[in-house]
């Protein structure tokens, strides 16, 4: 028989339009079995039960757009616009360090900083995937790794002709091996993808069901880019190359023309937006109360910690709610609720993960979030929805469930040697900051 762990002693967020104010929330390895008010609920005998002390207890977040092995970056190159910090200092910078070896200790910190943080879910799109993936199983973490695909070596495809072959074998060694890890594939942008490379990401991911994403109309910049290119914007590319009825995530899209969200939604595709990176790359911001009223799923990202830097979807939902209200000069255009929706149930679904986590519900995995009761900053607790995307941070998280195993519990991580992981970071880094 499988532990039931019965969670109860403070406010149970279950999904942003149910709050329990004495909450209490039962599970296992196999799913949530209850969530709702603790008068509710006659928890058996043999479970293992958790008092949070006036806690919170919450659904676990969803970074939607992530690469994780850039953590060995952070800080390399600041203060830059997009394309300088790409082609001047990250492009190079990547030529030179990325490996299977790079990619599966520095993903494993970037693991660890997120699950540190209250993500349970990450989907991580970068190169040596295998590695990532071997990372995020250590970890405990669910993960939706992407292979990344461009038309120039990379340090997993020296010959970018091979790359989509090496991407199928890519998605058949990782497909059904773990509940935990999803693959799935990633074409970089328009600009650095070929319409026929563009075509096979997509009739691959057709072929093999897993959902595909790109980088797209991330910059004024990228749009004139891809205007010269094809005579056309990044979506309307797509849309001419009949590709975007299928592509399932669109990532930042902080440089849309009028009506282009109106058209990513007809064809069903999730906008992530990155709002952090976009700020600090002076890119643009992807508008997202206009985006979800033109019917568009809106999940958050960090993207990587080179341009971030960090990897806090606490920071990413406060920015979200805060620029957009400067952005509409209307407070209430992205109220905390909202903000906390797509860093949680509307992550899921752009994920295709909408029927697995986002919530916290009877069926769904039991993805789950502690914050501390003892922090000032975090009292008094009127709203709970508040609190957590404009009070809270990363550095509340006190415990972390994935899948009901716990993976972080007082703060710190369970499944991997944290010391080690940074020692290793720490002497790589001082090859780069040589470089």
């Amino acid at each position: 028989m499988s532990q039931i762990t019965v969670i109860a002693g403070g406010p149970l967020i279950a999904d942003v339009k149910t709050v329990f104010a004495k909450g209490l929330l039962a599970f296992d390895d196999q799913g949530v079995i209850y969530a709702g008010e603790a008068a509710g609920y006659d928890p058996p005998a043999h479970a293992r039960r958790l008092d949070v002390q006036g806690g919170l207890i919450m659904p676990g977040l969803i970074n939607a757009h992530c690469h994780g092995a850039m953590t060995l970056f952070r800080g390399l190159a600041d203060d830059l616009l997009l394309e300088d910090w790409l082609h001047k200092h990250i492009f190079k910078a990547e030529a030179r360090f990325v490996g299977p070896a790079m990619v599966g200790l520095c993903t494993r910190l970037a693991a660890a900083e997120m699950l540190l943080g209250g993500t349970t879910t990450v989907c991580d799109a970068y190169f040596c995937m295998d590695q990532a993936a071997e990372a995020y199983q250590a970890a405990g973490m669910r993960a939706v790794v992407a292979q990344g695909i461009l038309d120039f070596p990379t340090a997993d495809c020296p010959d970018p002709a091979r790359n989509l072959d090496l991407a199928r074998q890519f998605i058949q060694r990782w497909q059904g091996v773990s509940p935990l890890i999803t693959p799935a594939l990633f074409a970089h942008s328009v600009y650095t993808c070929s319409p026929q490379t563009l075509t096979g990401v997509a009739d691959l991911a057709r072929e093999l069901g897993v959902i595909w994403m790109t980088h797209l109309s991330e910059t004024v910049a990228e749009v004139a880019l891809t205007r010269r290119m094809h005579n056309n914007t990044p979506p309307r590319h797509l849309e001419a190359l009949g590709l975007l009825d299928g592509l399932n995530v669109a990532v930042h899209c902080s440089a849309l023309a009028p009506g282009e969200a109106e058209l990513l939604a007809q064809r069903g595709v999730a906008v992530a937006s990155c709002v952090e990176s976009n700020m600090k790359l002076s890119s643009g911001l992807a508008h997202i109360p206009t985006l979800r009223a033109a019917g568009l799923t809106v999940a958050l990202g960090t993207d990587g910690a080179a341009s971030n830097n960090d990897l806090s979807m606490f920071g990413e939902m406060r920015l979200d709610a805060l620029t957009s209200k400067i952005y509409s000069a209307d407070p209430s255009c992205l109220p905390a609720s909202q903000a906390l929706d797509c860093a949680t149930r509307q992550g899921a679904r752009a994920l295709g993960l909408g029927a697995v986590c986002g919530r916290l519900a009877p069926g769904l995995a039991a993805d789950v979030v502690i914050l501390r009761g003892d922090e000032p900053r975090l009292q008094p607790m009127y709203n709970p929805l508040s609190l957590v995307v404009y009070a809270a941070g990363a550095a509340d998280v006190r415990h972390v469930f994935v899948a009901g195993r716990q993976v972080v519990e007082n703060g710190r991580l369970l499944t991997m040697d944290l010391a080690q992981i940074m020692a290793g970071v720490r002497q790589l880094a001082v090859d780069v900051g040589r470089a």
